[in-house]
């Protein structure tokens, strides 16, 4: 354990900046507690903040953050990647990111590829000249050639909001298919039994209706209708998508949506109708909007916890640029 009484040292015994991960050490928390202290009091106990304050008047770590910076020449800037500024769970996680980083003596510099590969590659190419401590990447790599090249520049990379087989160097996130089974399982335990989807085209979420659609097969739930709409979705995509499986001859006694967008502007349209929900219809949606539990009726969704995983990857873009 790094003594804190005395200035820390490097490899070569020369003294070195105190780091976060020095305070958190000190006071026996995490760095999101450390990051919460600083920028949300009121979420940790009292007893709490003492000891993290403590921490910090001991190491010095804001005196010295600075001189850190300047010694090891490092950018203490972390790029992060994500595909729309449009859906509530990137922003949610991009505020707890940025939280954790801000303890941590880093900026956030945030990019939107639009779900386009191209634009992603164009983005990394240029965002790397700019040296970056750490990338964060909201969707798999899709170019091969840049993923040889960051693991060439050994530039610390953090993908999220799912799993997958072969990551460049960490991941943080959840397993899509999984998550949709169980979304087709919990439709198909409330009794429904003719079932109507309607889906984003972008990969995870096809991931998410391939579990679903497996789930319902497993219980004897038959999909009477699949609607696929391309990204980025609107409430609207939603309401219209609706109408069309709505209209159809064989009719859903439940929706299920790839998304809260999607899901909201079914209950629009089931409204509109005046068909009486959940009796009539179900509907469910993935990712707990903001606004999903005060619609009428409150929406079933599935709520992802997007601020830690946004503070598990700042944590980890801390730890990998000390190293």
């Amino acid at each position: 354990m790094t003594d804190l009484d005395a200035p820390a040292a490097s490899g070569d015994g020369s003294p070195r900046s105190v780091t976060l991960r020095d305070v958190a050490q000190l006071a026996r928390v995490s760095f999101v507690t450390v990051s919460r202290v600083l920028n949300h009091p009121e979420k940790v106990s009292e007893q709490t903040a003492r000891s993290v304050r403590a921490a910090i008047k001991k190491t010095g770590y804001v005196s010295n953050l600075v001189a850190g910076g300047l010694a090891s020449q490092r950018s203490r800037l972390v790029i992060a990647v994500i595909p729309t500024f449009a859906h509530w769970p990137f922003i949610s996680t991009l505020t707890e990111l940025g939280h954790v980083l801000e303890v941590g003596g880093y900026q956030l510099f945030v990019c939107q590829s639009g779900y386009s590969g191209e634009i992603e590659e164009a983005l990394l190419e240029s965002m790397l000249k700019r040296r970056p401590d750490a990338i964060v990447l909201t969707v798999p790599l899709h170019s091969k050639a840049m993923r040889a090249l960051l693991q060439q520049r050994q530039v610390p990379v953090v993908e999220t909001w799912q799993l997958h087989d072969a990551p460049v160097d960490m991941q943080v996130g959840f397993d899509h298919l999984a998550v949709g089974h169980a979304m087709g399982t919990h439709m198909a335990e409330r009794g429904y039994r003719s079932v109507g989807l309607i889906w984003s085209a972008d990969a995870r979420a096809q991931l998410r209706r391939k579990g679903c659609v497996a789930a319902l097969a497993e219980a004897g739930v038959k999909v009477v209708g699949t609607q696929v709409v391309p990204v980025p979705v609107s409430v609207r995509d939603g309401r219209r998508a609706a109408a069309e499986l709505l209209d159809a001859r064989k009719k859903p006694d439940a929706i299920i949506c790839s998304i809260d967008l999607l899901a909201q502007g079914v209950l629009i349209e089931a409204q509109h109708r005046r068909i009486a929900m959940p009796a009539e219809l179900g509907i469910m949606g993935f990712g707990d909007f903001e606004i999903a539990a005060d619609l009428e009726p409150p929406l079933t969704t599935v709520r992802v916890d997007a601020g830690k995983i946004g503070a598990v990857k700042g944590e980890l873009c801390c730890a990998a640029s000390i190293a």
